[in-house]
């Protein structure tokens, strides 16, 4: 689990951080969804504002959102917060928060059992949107063979219990990691495994484009997957509803053109990407993970030499 090179003094704060987890993760569960839910949601909406992260979130919503006036902006704020101190909560209870537990509202799910019954795999493309641990939730929870990509812990004992614990209701997680990364997800294609990936944040070596207006950078390998196997992106988005209650929702499939002119082609599906995620934001902006710093650094130079910081 870990390197041998791993000195002790960094193996003992690893254990102490993932006994942490555990009592975290056990304390939770004891306080049952809605509770949990609720509490991880005031506490967020009460420090995330004093921390240094909700400069980033106020800048990424003015890069967002120029023409909306101060008091919404403030709205907006405190509900990103929540949202995120709710989902954070949510995470150790991901079992309990799928379409079998009457806790999700799965909209066209048809698309999901046909692509079970096709046997053939699709690219599912998302983003942070709500928990959107549902997203994979509802994926397998409907019985499509499903592998999902994720950065992995620092914490190689915390790793190993978010893996543990997305197993349980059959989410298999990888960390790719350059070439071996990229070989997994094709072998998982090759074997007829659909595989779900959030393309929705930063990747500075991505293909540019415009969201919200602004540069971006995003990564193209679900357009280039969905190429190379002659098959669709599948988008899919996870709006919160009440307390601990979502509504997951599967939306038409991108078809990704295929005129021999690759560049473009790829092009076209990262366009299409950031376009279906920027409606997605719009729709509901409260439920999105703005603490996370989307645009290149000149954007928000930019933005700071306009308010004169």
């Amino acid at each position: 689990m870990t390197a041998p090179r791993d000195s002790f003094g960094q193996r003992l704060a690893w254990r102490l951080e993932a006994i942490g987890y555990d009592l975290f993760t056990g304390a939770v569960r004891l306080l049952g969804v809605e509770a949990a839910s609720a509490f991880g949601g005031w506490l967020l909406k009460l420090i995330g504002p004093l921390s240094g992260t909700d400069k980033v979130v106020r800048r990424n919503l003015k890069l967002a959102f120029p023409e909306k006036d101060q008091a919404w902006h403030e709205r907006i704020v405190k509900a990103q917060w929540e949202n995120v101190g709710r989902t954070f909560a949510e995470f150790p209870m991901m079992d309990k928060l799928r379409p079998s537990t009457g806790r999700v509202e799965l909209v066209n799910g048809e698309r999901l059992k046909e692509i079970a019954a096709s046997g053939k795999p699709v690219v599912f493309v998302s983003g942070h949107l709500s928990n959107w641990e549902v997203m994979p939730a509802a994926i397998v929870d409907s019985g499509v063979i499903c592998e999902m990509t994720y950065r992995a812990a620092n914490n190689p004992y915390i790793d190993e219990r978010w893996k543990q614990s997305r197993a349980r209701y059959g989410v298999k997680l990888f960390a790719p990691k350059g070439g071996d990364g990229s070989r997994e997800l094709l072998m998982g294609m090759n074997r007829g495994a659909s595989v779900a990936l959030m393309n929705d944040q930063k990747f500075n070596n991505g293909l540019a484009g415009t969201f919200f207006g602004h540069l971006v950078h995003t990564a193209p390998a679900p357009t280039r997957l969905a190429l190379r196997f002659g098959t669709v992106l599948q988008p899919m988005s996870v709006q919160r509803l009440k307390g601990a209650t979502f509504r997951a929702v599967v939306h038409d499939p991108i078809e990704v053109p295929n005129t021999g002119d690759r560049s473009a082609d790829i092009k076209a599906g990262v366009d299409a990407v950031n376009a279906f995620m920027e409606a997605r934001i719009r729709e509901r902006p409260e439920e999105w993970f703005w603490v996370h710093r989307r645009f290149p650094n000149e954007v928000y130079a930019a933005l700071a030499e306009e308010e004169g910081v």
